[in-house]
């Protein structure tokens, strides 16, 4: 289905691996294979061209966020892995053992999309920062975000968020 790998930074006991720990980092060299697909749920998001219909995989517990989706060499269409990791904070990912190209839907606890990072790049160790507290991020296919007109503001429904 997808291949990606994201990590957040020191403090962010959530995501993956911590950029700027090293014992943290030493803990990838032990992943080598994609994990099974985990739980998958309906998520839309809400754009100024419509509303649009994904089915996401829920990364919720440390290891799942920590695997990701590392070693997925394709993500299909409409399809998604969704990382809910607590409460707002300021994160930090990238892209080690991801071989695809993904778009980083950084979301606001109200479901608003704060930023994207689009068209990651497959293998990366740059930072890629969340520009501001969020609660989840949303990987999708490289390039979807901008297919559907996704933008900061736009929203991402889903029960996870408190919309008002």
């Amino acid at each position: 289905m997808h291949s990606l790998s994201i990590y957040r930074s020191v403090g962010l006991a959530a995501v993956c691996l911590a950029l700027a720990v090293l014992p943290a980092r030493a803990q990838d060299d032990a992943i080598t294979h994609a994990q099974p697909t985990l739980r998958v749920e309906p998520l839309d998001i809400v754009t100024h061209s419509g509303v649009h219909h994904f089915h996401v995989e829920i990364a919720d517990t440390p290891r799942e966020q920590e695997i990701g989706l590392m070693y997925r060499p394709a993500m299909a269409p409409d399809h998604g892995m969704l990382f809910e990791m607590g409460p707002p904070q300021q994160a930090d990912f990238w892209m080690k053992n991801c071989p695809v190209p993904l778009d980083m839907v950084f979301i606001r606890p109200d479901g608003h999309i704060l930023r994207i990072a689009a068209e990651t790049t497959p293998y990366s160790e740059a930072g890629i920062e969340s520009g501001g507290p969020i609660i989840a991020v949303l990987e999708l296919r490289g390039g979807e975000a901008a297919e559907i007109g996704a933008e900061p503001g736009d929203v991402v429904r889903h029960p996870y968020f408190h919309h008002d």
